[in-house]
């Protein structure tokens, strides 16, 4: 994260300081970089150049438009798995023919949006979606270009709960009926079977699960065209993953040549997913200390930020590297204190028993890699208002989110006519 670092003990984001963000719009907020998006855009893009490949970012890990439009202005296609995303990625200027929708219970409404916009392809996964998708492209009069899911059944090696290609979790169609699955397909008014998708997981950093999926997908591929079925593109899907704390996954370099091992002369369009690898290390979450807390075994550090505005130390147990925006001296002696938020819930913990100088109440201090699956899983528990996002570009700023007003969160609720008088 080298667009995040210190300058004269300060902590910039590119040459913007956070302190400079913090007053100006208050604390907690989001804070990205677009030199950090390019950066990773840059090192994915330049790793497929000459492979026939599609790198559609996949809106699930950050969906803010102004990110979501950096990323486009610099050629990269959209994954959705909503209506909600597919617009978003449509109002950030991704062209329609660069959009696949993925997704294991896709609506028919949005089966309707997704053609009626004229997307690339949708990923199925069930055979009653499939049958829906039919009936949906039938009366629209249109033809669905659809790539068939399989779950490989190998795993990731990463977080259960973000493990998606066993055959215990629920995506995609088993490997044993994939072929009859696919000529079901093909043989389905309103349907066009161009293709196989696959994606195990999220986080990955490891190759190795990877080069199996792909080796037992290559030969589906080969299987399905024995059959005398078109298999033209293979979605591969996304999940390299990043440093959060002493990782090493794989870089997008070493991640290609996998892809180009397992795919070399099958003439397949291919279509990567990439979402945190993109966005991860581009963003950091600014918090203020509250109060610095001594109870009779521990220390707490109660910040502003709760588990509501990053969920993923609650969700997965996730590590994320904290540090104070004002640099601390080399001789500044470090102890250990539990970071947490003010949300009445022991799970509002950002970390335990991390190594800080001792902070102050109003010190403001960084959440790293947090531009992945942060805002984006946000929510208003406790009736906190979603925090602030915001932009760098070199030397300037912009709010491309705003904080709620209290007003503006309770107009979202309407009473009933019968409480529309009032208690009492």
């Amino acid at each position: 994260m080298t667009q995040f670092s210190y300058r004269q003990g300060a902590l910039h984001a590119e040459t913007v300081p956070l302190a400079t963000i913090a007053a100006s719009v208050g604390t907690p907020f989001y804070c990205y970089s677009t030199a950090a998006l390019t950066s990773a855009w840059q090192a994915f893009a330049n790793a497929f150049a000459g492979q026939d490949a599609t790198i559609c970012f996949a809106l699930k890990a950050n969906s803010n438009l102004a990110v979501v439009r950096t990323l486009a202005g610099l050629g990269a296609g959209a994954d959705v798995v909503s209506e909600g995303e597919l617009r978003r990625a449509l109002a950030a200027g991704v062209p329609a023919g660069r959009i696949v929708f993925s997704g294991v219970g896709k609506t028919r409404t949005e089966m309707k949006a997704a053609l009626g916009a004229g997307i690339f392809q949708l990923n199925v996964e069930s055979l009653p979606e499939l049958e829906a998708l039919s009936e949906v492209a039938r009366s629209l009069g249109v033809v669905a270009d659809i790539a068939l899911r399989v779950n490989p059944d190998v795993d990731a090696g990463t977080h259960h709960k973000i493990s998606t290609g066993k055959k215990e979790n629920k995506f995609g169609i088993d490997f044993d009926h994939a072929r009859e699955f696919y000529a079901r397909a093909a043989a389905l008014p309103g349907i066009r079977a161009v293709g196989l998708a696959v994606h195990i997981g999220s986080q990955l950093t490891s190759l190795e699960p990877f080069r199996h999926a792909f080796k037992k997908t290559v030969r589906l591929v080969e299987a399905l065209r024995a059959d005398g079925h078109v298999v033209q593109r293979l979605d591969l899907g996304g999940g390299l993953g990043i440093v959060y704390r002493d990782e090493t996954p794989p870089d997008p370099a070493g991640y290609a040549a996998i892809v180009r091992e397992a795919t070399h002369g099958l003439g397949l369009h291919l279509v990567l997913e990439p979402g945190r690898a993109l966005v991860g290390n581009a963003g950091v979450l600014v918090s203020s200390v509250l109060y610095v807390k001594s109870g009779l075994h521990r220390r707490f550090v109660i910040l502003d930020a709760a588990m509501n505005d990053l969920m993923r130390p609650s969700l997965y147990d996730a590590w994320h590297a904290i540090e104070p925006v004002t640099q601390p001296g080399a001789d500044q002696r470090h102890e250990p204190f539990d970071v947490v938020g003010p949300v009445c819930e022991t799970g509002d913990t950002f970390a335990t028993q991390r190594q800080l100088v001792l902070p102050r109440a109003g010190d403001l201090m960084a959440i790293r890699s947090a531009g992945a699956y942060g805002a984006v899983m946000a929510s208003g528990y406790n009736t906190r208002p979603l925090i602030p996002e915001v932009l760098v570009d070199g030397g300037r700023f912009a709010v491309i989110r705003h904080r709620p007003s209290f007003e503006e969160i309770l107009a979202l609720d309407h009473m009933p006519d019968w409480l529309a008088g009032g208690a009492g």
